[in-house]
């Protein structure tokens, strides 16, 4: 493999649709979000997409079978009327600059081939969350900033990179004159991190106007609750038993001094 490819599964004919990326980066946020969304609206692979600029190496299942690391497409037909939605997830991000470039214009071309007016990426915003967390948006369309502004989305901070595909897309979006915004929930980033995950979903299914039961991520949100809280116990008992080697230590300089 030279370039990166797209291999169609199913010709699906959509109305009006939008692309939503999401693929791993801080918290997993935007993978987790894009995956739940694929789960629980029931949508159907549509496309594969490989390519040289992901890592060397294979992914290895249950019963010894390996595969490609790839990205996939998904598709969802809204029968409310609403904008049909690709979905893209994936298990990686390209390893090199080259890479991300060439994959987003692939992913964007597809995109052009479906009829997409509007590419949505989401993520993580690396940060300490102080309650719920918040999302922020960047857009190359007034009308989406301002609709987001309405329903209580914050716009980034200025000066603030969006590194990676989910930066990419948008960016790339605007050259061919599609509308693009990318929506980051603040995250500390480094665990799957399904809270920040849910108030993406959420912000995503008011500005699409479709809805989605969120509570299968309430049970998610649990869990990493409770591992979030043992880890703390174990750094505390290293933290403490680092103390008492200390003061063994020390103890040790006083008596020989």
């Amino acid at each position: 493999m030279k370039e990166t490819t797209i291999t169609v599964i199913e010709k699906v004919k959509l109305k009006n649709p939008v692309l939503i990326e999401g693929l791993p980066g801080q918290g997993m946020v935007g993978k987790i979000a894009v995956d739940y969304l694929i789960k629980h609206l029931q949508a159907q692979k549509m496309a594969e997409l490989y390519s040289p600029h992901y890592a060397y190496y294979v992914l290895v299942n249950k019963s010894g079978a390996v595969r490609l690391l790839r990205s996939e497409f998904y598709c969802w037909k809204n029968q409310k009327g609403g904008s049909d939605l690709i979905l893209l997830t994936g298990d990686t991000q390209p390893q090199t600059i080259e890479g991300q470039y060439e994959v987003a214009d692939t992913i964007l071309e597809f995109a052009e081939q479906n009829n997409t007016k509007l590419i949505l990426t989401v993520g993580g915003y690396r940060t300490e969350p102080k309650e719920e967390p918040q999302v922020y948006i960047s857009a190359t369309n007034l009308e989406l900033l301002k609709k987001a502004s309405e329903i209580g989305i914050k716009s980034s901070p200025p000066g603030s990179p969006i590194v990676g595909t989910a930066g990419l897309l948008v960016g790339l979006a605007k050259l061919r004159n599609m509308d693009a915004a990318c929506l980051l929930a603040e995250t500390p980033g480094y665990l799957p991190d399904p809270k920040a995950a849910k108030s993406v979903v959420k912000v995503v299914s008011l500005i699409l106007e479709f809805d989605v039961d969120l509570s299968d991520l309430d049970s998610e949100i649990a869990k990493s609750e409770q591992i979030e809280e043992r880890m703390r116990k174990i750094e505390k008992q290293r933290r403490d038993s680092e103390k008492i080697r200390r003061k063994v230590e020390e103890e040790k300089i006083s008596y020989i001094s």
